[in-house]
């Protein structure tokens, strides 16, 4: 195979090589533990210091307010399980989620409810959207917490959580955004938004992985996760990842300038021009349509195919794609987050994402152009869900909430 070509960004991004040039010499020279007081602790405990700095410029905060944890996940359990407490004397708490969210915060919700505490699965539009409405309708007396993704990690699409941070705000509840798929993407400010915690991700903005954010506010009381040392102003006890924090710290140091560039348009340039070839093919869509999305992600569906036979098949040829979340990889289940959307679950099942990172070029767009439609006509020729006899165009195909051809 003489070309490899990687259009699976939301589920990792590759480390960019100044990220990885920074991160070097925390595996070796610079190893002290940061907690010592002596030089090789100091040395190291400058550098988190620095990319602490980093993150909270690349989030408009205060860099006090960032927290480090070992993942996205990790970080989204800690806003929840620090405000919702599960077990514990507060467990009767109130929390307002999204039924598209990712399952870090959908699973760690099912536990709130499971351990005697209340959730409210909020439902969504055709495109994938809130109706901010809906999030007030859902307070009650014992709402403890709102926690609503910014960017969802399967069509991109973004929710009005600067309105729904009003609504937190108004009602004196705290709010929490997951922003994995949007931190490095969009600009982001964490004030603007209204938010009291918000998630990101070292690698899906280029970053290690490992390692992650949780931006908790001035004020907002915590309940730790982990029981240890004094570590993160004793909100995240254990000994820091030094080489993942640098990394981390390094990664949004290069995204606000990219940002201020432009390059976000670019890649929406990019993205605009594989959703306009693709979905010249019958019975194809684009899921999401009508909603704001981050600029780097499409996620398109195939009648007459599976999805999880289309990303195989792209994959031999040299073409990295995906179904939805690397997460739930291998699942035989159809997209929560689709269905969710009103899709049926054939369709659901017949749906692919694609995602640019900063490493994709030019070429890698035409190649990736190149290889889908022969790919789609070839395994459609192959389905016995697809008619033989006749073709299917886009007046005849079924049609589900998301835009048809």
């Amino acid at each position: 195979m003489n070309r490899r070509v990687y259009l699976d960004n939301n589920a990792t991004t590759p480390v960019l090589p100044d990220v990885l040039a920074a991160m070097q010499p925390y595996f070796g020279e610079h190893f002290g533990n940061a907690s010592s007081i002596h030089h090789h602790g100091q040395e190291t405990r400058g550098a988190i210091e620095r990319a602490r700095e980093s993150v909270a410029a690349l989030l408009r905060c205060r860099a006090s307010e960032i927290v480090f944890t070992s993942g996205g996940t990790e970080a989204d359990n800690l806003a929840i399980f620090g405000l919702a407490k599960p077990g514990l004397v507060n467990s009767g708490d109130h929390v307002i989620t999204l039924t598209i969210e990712h399952h870090a915060v959908l699973n760690a919700c099912k536990h709130v409810q499971a351990s005697g505490g209340e959730v409210t699965f909020i439902p969504v539009d055709g495109r994938g959207l809130v109706d901010p409405d809906d999030v007030k309708r859902a307070l009650r007396p014992n709402t403890k917490l709102i926690s609503i993704m910014f960017a969802n990690n399967e069509t991109g699409v973004l929710q009005p959580v600067a309105e729904i941070g009003k609504i937190a705000a108004e009602a004196d509840i705290y709010f929490h955004t997951d922003a994995v798929q949007a931190a490095g993407k969009l600009a982001i400010d964490v004030n603007k938004i209204g938010c009291d915690l918000l998630t990101i991700s070292g690698h899906k903005l280029h970053g290690p992985q490992g390692i992650g954010v949780l931006y908790v506010r001035k004020g907002t009381q915590l309940e730790p996760m982990l029981y240890g040392g004094s570590h993160e102003r004793s909100r995240r006890a254990g000994t820091e990842n030094v080489p993942a924090i640098v990394g981390l710290g390094k990664a949004a140091e290069l995204a606000l300038p990219a940002l201020e560039r432009g390059d976000d348009q670019k890649t929406a340039a990019a993205r605009d021009h594989i959703e306009r070839e693709l979905l010249n093919l019958e019975a194809t869509g684009l899921n999401g349509a009508g909603a704001p999305r981050v600029p780097n992600t499409a996620n398109i569906y195939f009648d007459g195919i599976d999805g999880e036979a289309l990303v195989i098949a792209l994959d031999l040829k040299g073409l990295a794609v995906s179904t939805g979340a690397a997460c739930s990889s291998g699942s035989i289940e159809p997209s929560h987050v689709l269905l969710a959307m009103g899709l049926s679950r054939d369709r659901a099942k017949a749906s692919i994402r694609f995602s640019l990172g900063k490493q994709n070029t030019r070429e890698d767009i035409e190649f990736a152009l190149a290889v889908i439609p022969e790919t789609v006509t070839r395994l459609r020729s192959l389905s016995p869900a697809w008619p033989q006899s006749s073709n299917v165009s886009a007046s005849t195909a079924p049609k589900d909430t998301a835009l048809s051809r």
